[in-house]
């Protein structure tokens, strides 16, 4: 897709996810907005990844590990044609297999997660195991900045470096804000590029709502030989709702009726500014 394509698909997966969130009344609505980007460039453009062949054993995996942010994946997910669009009129639903956080009872999610840090390690697990099976499949793993304060990531970050995983890239939503407050605030986590280029990572920081950086980004990351890459993707919380973006209360919030129709107009705007660039990668 061209990077024009890109960004006009990540507004519609943001006006999605807000009428999902919006329906069920219930949803982590900031940082969904925040990882959109993040989501659609490994989704559309580089992971290897088929709906119709969920379990191919050579595809690419992708681990949410700040699972709360989920919204974005189901309304991806369904976007993609791993389960019926229809399907997301039930998030959130008694029943439903659309809950609150990664469930891998539905196709295209590799593991249950919200409990945060144990994503990473998992994906250690997971790249290592494809180093040792000979296979070619890389490992992603979206982790949230506040997530940062669990130690369970710096033991995987020592053991993926140890391993010298280089099919395993772990990114970091770097919004600067969690439920309590700012990350710097509540646990400062400055420097911290250093701290995991310390950890044997390549490090990487770039504007997280950039889709040419992410697709460039993400590009270049299996070209590092002999060590993990870090990609520290700095975004805004909130991201293309102009109400929403930077406040600390829509970590996990619902819009009225009235906030849902201005961030669809708001969207809707984006698109079509999207659709004059004629930007191409």
């Amino acid at each position: 897709m061209e990077i024009r394509e890109l960004k006009i698909k990540a507004a519609q997966i943001r006006m999605d996810l807000l009428t999902i969130i919006h329906r069920a009344k219930t949803g982590h609505t900031g940082g969904s907005l925040s990882n959109t980007d993040i989501l659609t460039a490994l989704y559309y453009e580089i992971m290897n990844i088929d709906p119709a062949q969920p379990k191919l054993k050579n595809r690419d995996r992708f681990i949410a590990s700040k699972g709360h942010s989920v919204e974005s994946i189901w309304c991806i997910l369904a976007d993609k044609g791993f389960f019926p669009k229809e399907e997301l009129e039930t998030y959130s639903q008694f029943g439903t297999r659309l809950i609150g956080h990664p469930n891998n009872k539905v196709p295209g999610i590799e593991m249950n997660t919200g409990a945060l840090g144990h994503g990473l390690p998992i994906s250690v697990g997971m790249a290592l195991a494809a180093k040792r099976d000979g296979l070619s499949y890389r490992v992603f793993c979206l982790m949230g900045d506040g997530e940062q304060a669990e130690g369970s990531n710096w033991e995987a970050a020592m053991s993926g470096a140890h391993y010298k995983l280089d099919n395993l890239i772990g990114i970091i939503d770097r919004n600067g804000l969690q439920i309590s407050g700012t990350t710097e605030e509540v646990m400062g986590l400055e420097p911290l590029e250093d701290k995991w280029a310390a950890f044997g990572w390549n490090v990487v920081s770039i504007d997280g709502n950039d889709m040419e950086s992410l697709v460039k980004t993400f590009r270049e990351a299996p070209t590092v030989s002999g060590k993990p890459t870090l990609v520290i993707a700095n975004t805004v919380k909130g991201k293309g709702v102009s109400f929403a973006e930077n406040v600390p209360a829509w970590h996990h919030h619902v819009p009225s009726d009235e906030q849902l129709a201005t961030a669809h107009a708001e969207l809707k705007a984006s698109i079509e500014q999207f659709r004059n660039e004629g930007l191409v990668h």
